[in-house]
């Protein structure tokens, strides 16, 4: 790979998920380990630092998850806090970003800002924030507000939060603080400004008590498909972590949400698309084929295909035979038949005639069918295969990156950056090494208080 040949290469962004709450984590896996051992994230963490990638990357759950009244035996049921695991990773590794999910409902402008700042502080840089909204009674009950929230005053709260956080984020100024050795360490009183802001959700008024950052503001992360989250992700995010994995569908909405940024001022470099994707290697296409075959068979058990699929019908399927064929009864008005996590929103029936449509056209049992509906993005293959794809879609502009989420923890990283980080590197598609230090610096985002040559810009 020449010189030339790199420099006009889009360079591809890669973070690694901690495989958690999700139906992509396989647990029956001899090879899965603990879900809360501290050796668990560091494995994971290092193993994507020693691949180059920008960041690692928390999922958080607020409530255990409940099925039929009972909690779910099929997901994770606990994990430790995730400021708490990444402040921990940040004493571990060295230029990993570390980003983590933290609720827009739940939360408080104050109480966010110190947090994140605490970690930009800890890490020198690399913090991040992915920030998710939520309407949900259910999980409101273990806070205070519990439920109070209407599900059309989210994305109000949400840019409120952000506002007010920042607002804190900025009431430092870069040089605030004196050294005096007579005197000791001190702010001058003008160089901290007092926050006072007002809005429908907060009326905060103080003093932050921690100086501007490494990164100024740490990384903003957003997922959201409504039109209304694509908006405040053009509007808000540095990057936005989407569902959207294929070619054709990535090309539509990396498109739509880069060209929202015009209207805040922002260029298309100024916010990365990254969607969840998962990856299975093999020593030819037709063994990565079959492996993949093997691992999504585990991923939907019998049990979890009967489980989700109560999920559409509202009612108890357990009678049916996962190798079946679909229920001929019709889904029951039962929204709460899974409480702690919202699998679909549209009109059961529709899902259920979608669904019988497509079973009977590819006569797919209900495990089949189950099998083929919730899988997500996938990159099956040779190492060089998958780079080659991966970097198609790069070039192709269907993203931005990728946030991979392996099957496995916390080893499921290790083939990937054995193999396919190399073959990547080959083609002048990402990078040989670290070339700064914050997280900023990797995803080649600005400071929001320095210029481009690193003086101060406010």
């Amino acid at each position: 790979m020449t010189t030339q040949r790199a420099a006009h290469r889009k360079q591809i962004h890669l973070a690694a998920h901690f495989p958690g709450v999700n139906n992509t984590t396989v647990w029956s896996d001899p090879a899965s380990k603990s879900q809360i051992e501290f050796d668990s994230f560091v494995h994971l963490a290092k193993t994507a630092e020693r691949g180059l990638f920008d960041f690692f990357f928390l999922a958080e759950g607020l409530r255990l998850r409940e099925h039929r009244g009972r909690i779910h035996d099929l997901d994770v049921v606990g994990r430790p806090d995730t400021l708490t695991v990444l402040g921990a990773l940040a004493g571990v590794t060295t230029h990993l970003g570390l980003a983590g999910t933290i609720n827009t409902t739940f939360n408080e402008p104050y109480e966010l800002a110190r947090q994140f700042a605490s970690l930009d502080h800890l890490s020198d840089g690399r913090a991040a924030w992915n920030m998710v909204t939520s309407s949900d009674a259910f999980t409101g009950e273990n806070f205070r507000r519990g439920g109070y929230l209407d599900r059309k005053d989210r994305y109000v709260r949400a840019r409120e939060l952000i506002e007010g956080a920042r607002q804190f984020w900025d009431s430092w100024d870069q040089d605030a603080l004196v050294i005096d050795r007579a005197q000791g360490v001190f702010a001058p009183e003008s160089s901290i400004r007092e926050v006072a802001f007002s809005g429908s959700q907060f009326d905060v008024r103080g003093r932050f008590t921690a100086p501007r950052s490494p990164q100024g503001h740490p990384v903003l992360l957003q997922a959201g498909d409504s039109d209304e989250g694509r908006e405040f992700g053009a509007a808000q995010a540095d990057a936005i972590f989407t569902v959207h994995g294929t070619l054709e569908d990535g090309r539509k909405f990396y498109s739509d949400v880069k060209g929202r940024l015009a209207k805040y001022g922002r260029t298309a470099e100024e916010l990365k698309v990254l969607p969840a994707a998962t990856f299975v290697l093999g020593e030819s296409a037709a063994d990565a084929a079959e492996r993949a075959d093997h691992i999504r068979h585990q991923q939907v058990s019998p049990q979890t295909a009967i489980a989700f699929l109560e999920q559409v019908w509202g009612r108890d399927l357990s009678a049916y035979d996962p190798d079946g064929p679909l229920p001929d009864v019709e889904p029951a008005d039962n929204p709460d038949i899974t409480r702690g996590r919202v699998r679909h929103v549209k009109d059961p029936r529709e899902i259920a005639d979608a669904w019988r449509a497509k079973a009977e056209a590819e006569k797919l049992s209900i495990r089949e069918l189950i099998i083929a509906v919730t899988a997500r993005q996938q990159f099956v293959g040779t190492p060089a295969q998958v780079a080659e794809e991966i970097d198609h879609y790069v070039q192709s502009d269907a993203c931005d990156g990728f946030i991979l989420v392996p099957h496995l923890t916390p080893a499921g990283l290790d083939e990937f950056v054995e193999k396919v980080v190399p073959e990547l590197q080959d083609r002048g598609s990402f990078r040989t090494e670290y070339s700064g230090t914050t997280l900023r610096s990797h995803l080649g985002l600005s400071h929001p208080h320095l210029d481009n040559e690193g003086v101060r810009a406010s």
